[in-house]
């Protein structure tokens, strides 16, 4: 059985008086692939922020790798990244980009890990290339290059392949299949695309108004849901 990587309790944010998130509680589990689907407005960004340490809840406790200090400690923060729908990209080259998280840190010894992560996109032969001349697809995959260069333990994913075609589509969804698989990171992936949902994860939760409506395993999610709100938003009705 998988260890509990987060574990969430009681968890609210709010900004000013807007409540934007009540989780009672949420465990995320080492080595999964999590879904989180909902429609806009329902808090998965900002899960996504609490989970990286990027906000601290306003209420409740964030539990990562049996430390629930606030502030999270710096060392525990960066096996956490985050690679976002819309990346920001420096004015340098492919390869500068995928270095800056490693120049950060402090590590000389680049080359190669950039190298490998710049093949794992598909984008090698690119390194060069001043980054701001790719295409959305290619701009994606520099951001989730740059993610991979550091080995982080979690990767979460904010809408990776929104507006992409679907040769990129497939591409950053065998990489993160990949990573997966191959290197045990633990990946929640934030999307509107219910078939993407089911390709990829193991688990699924449903977000509404900032709530946690249902989460299971991914066949008893999409096949046999428990809640009616879940099985609702499954068929596409309007449940928001």
């Amino acid at each position: 059985m998988m260890e509990t990587l987060y574990q969430l309790t009681n968890v609210a944010h709010a900004y000013g008086e807007r409540q934007v998130l009540q989780i009672d509680t949420l465990d995320i589990r080492q080595g999964e692939i999590l879904a989180l689907v909902g429609p806009s407005g329902a808090g998965k960004s900002t899960l996504l922020r609490l989970l990286n340490f990027l906000e601290t809840p306003t209420h409740g406790r964030i539990q990562f790798q049996n430390q629930a200090s606030q502030p999270m400690p710096l060392h525990l923060r960066r096996r956490v990244t985050t690679v976002f729908q819309r990346p920001f990209l420096l004015n340098r080259s492919v390869s500068a980009n995928v270095r800056y998280g490693l120049r950060l840190r402090g590590r000389r010894d680049h080359t190669h890990a950039v190298e490998k992560a710049l093949e794992q996109v598909g984008l090698h032969e690119m390194a060069r290339q001043p980054a701001r001349t790719l295409s959305g697809g290619e701009a994606q995959r520099v951001a989730l290059a740059r993610a991979l260069v550091i080995q982080p333990d979690v990767l979460l994913l904010d809408e990776p392949t929104a507006n992409l075609d679907p040769q990129n589509v497939a591409l950053i969804e065998k990489i993160i299949t990949q990573l997966n698989q191959e290197q045990g990171t633990t990946l929640v992936l934030v999307t509107h695309n219910i078939f993407q949902a089911r390709r990829l994860a193991q688990r699924a939760a449903l977000l509404m108004n900032g709530r946690l409506i249902e989460t299971a395993a991914a066949n008893d999610f999409f096949h046999h849901p428990t809640q009616p709100q879940t099985a609702a938003f499954i068929r596409g009705d309007m449940v928001y």
